[in-house]
């Protein structure tokens, strides 16, 4: 019987080991997509216990708690102790066999806190002190400190374009080696299907912008100066968070007509709404283009789907799914829409549904140029499908379909600053994946293609990601 996560974890040939412990896991993180709260980067914020480090904005963690029986009160309560939350997680942990949260969870005890063993409740409260401690005494405990631990060279957040990025300049400014640049957001300014909420976005927008706002050219002016404030602060890529691409025929009167309806408080038709989006995101791309961004499109979330819920806790609480949606023709159009404007930059595609791996995968070869390696990207398994299977299957497909040796790789995608592992675990599945190819002779490993092996890993592992990027 092997012995549980030891140090060949995930790897099941002598290749797969070497390649891993010789190439994948000396090589530095590169997160360039997260959603860590930079204002704790710039406070250096010290954890008050290991609950508001782990548990705290957890959806992953209290979507199990929940299915394990939990009342809420343990997953968000706010009358509830640290250690009462704590203890209802450790009850679940041996429930959550064959659940990726089982893995990350022992990984970022032993890698964070250097605690070899399961979390039960019979070590639940041993856990919990232990951790505390370290927290409270360890001067290297801090969200900066964390950062330095997991060897982070680089992280995105991700940020509206009403955001001040106050918190960013103070990071910069503190003179803090591991660079933290925003992600360029603009969700808020393409959803029109809520006149209200839009109406309130706007004004914050203009006042941010200290531009008046009392057009459709002068609100495309207010998001470019920010756009460009943006870059300034370093910013490098943009992020849409859609349910499912938008491609409507529209024309330049139409999108006006739909500004000026919106902004005068009324409901739009489900066929307005559509046109507007499609012409942002053609805005945006034009945007980006210009900057020589990246674009990130992550599509295919059914969100907030518990109206009961939503109205008690808001959003992003663990109560979304992965979504049914045809949306492969509209992603085609919309990028050569952009490609015959000469304005498609560099794209990441990450599909929910991991039934449209091939899809997504197939794609890009419609649009790759022959100006940057792997200019149109597949991105890597996503929100359920950052484990085990996801990710194989997502690099599967991507191998078959594309070029794995291009792949910008991993990231967390998380709020947590325990979620680096996942890199790790990333790192381990790409390796297992490879060495198992190189030992059934499907992958040749003497002379030039040895040494074009073992780069591949490093490449993946963070080498593509910094060139692709230009950090």
């Amino acid at each position: 019987m092997k012995e549980f996560m030891d140090k060949d974890f995930l790897l099941d040939t002598e290749t797969a080991k070497d390649l891993y412990h010789n190439h994948a896991a000396k090589m530095p993180i590169i997160d360039y997509h997260c959603h860590l709260n930079p204002e704790m980067i710039a406070n250096d914020h010290r954890f008050s216990s290991i609950t508001e480090l782990w548990l705290g904005g957890d959806h992953y963690k209290w979507r199990a708690m929940r299915s394990n029986g939990v009342p809420e009160k343990y997953c968000t309560g706010k009358d509830t102790s640290d250690w009462e939350k704590f203890e209802k997680w450790a009850a679940t942990m041996p429930y959550c066999f064959r659940n990726p949260l089982y893995h990350w969870t022992q990984l970022e005890l032993k890698t964070a806190f250097g605690i070899d063993k399961p979390l039960n409740p019979e070590t639940a409260r041993e856990i919990f002190d232990e951790c505390n401690r370290q927290l409270r005494e360890n001067p290297d405990m801090t969200a900066r400190g964390l950062m330095r631990k997991y060897g982070v060279e680089v992280v995105c957040t991700t940020d509206d374009p009403a955001d001040t990025l106050e918190h960013h300049k103070r990071i910069k400014d503190s003179g803090f080696e591991i660079k933290v640049l925003p992600t360029w957001r603009p969700d808020k300014a393409m959803a029109v299907e809520n006149a209200e909420a839009f109406n309130q976005y706007v004004k914050k927008l203009a006042d941010i912008a200290e531009i008046n706002i009392n057009s459709f050219s002068s609100f495309l002016e207010a998001l470019r100066k920010r756009h460009d404030f943006f870059g300034e602060m370093g910013c490098r890529l943009s992020d849409h968070g859609i349910d499912e691409f938008y491609a409507e025929d529209y024309t330049e009167e139409e999108i006006i007509d739909i500004f000026n309806k919106v902004t005068s408080g009324e409901r739009l038709t489900d066929e307005e709404v559509k046109k507007f989006k499609s012409n942002m995101l053609e805005v945006f791309g034009e945007m980006d283009a210009d900057s020589g961004w990246t674009q990130q499109f992550h599509y295919g979330a059914i969100r907030n789907t518990n109206s009961k819920m939503m109205a008690q806790l808001g959003p992003d609480t663990g109560f979304d799914s992965i979504g049914e949606f045809n949306t492969a023709k509209a992603c085609a159009k919309l990028l050569d829409r952009l490609n015959t404007k000469g304005k498609l930059a560099k794209t990441i595609l990450y599909n929910l549904n991991p039934s449209a791996n091939e899809v997504m995968a197939t794609m890009l070869g419609n649009f790759q140029d022959g100006s940057v390696p792997g200019k149109i990207q597949l991105g890597s398994g996503w929100w359920f499908n950052d484990q085990l299977d996801g990710m194989t299957r997502q690099m599967n497909a991507l191998s078959l379909l594309g070029l794995l040796s291009r792949f910008v790789g991993m990231l967390t995608d998380s709020r947590s600053f325990l979620s680096y592992p996942r890199h790790e675990y990333f790192r381990r599945c790409l390796c297992n994946i490879v060495g198992n190819d190189v030992e059934n002779g499907l992958i040749p490993f003497s002379g030039y293609e040895e040494k074009r092996v073992r780069q591949m890993i490093e490449d993946i592992s963070y080498n593509n990601a910094k060139s692709f990027f230009q950090f």
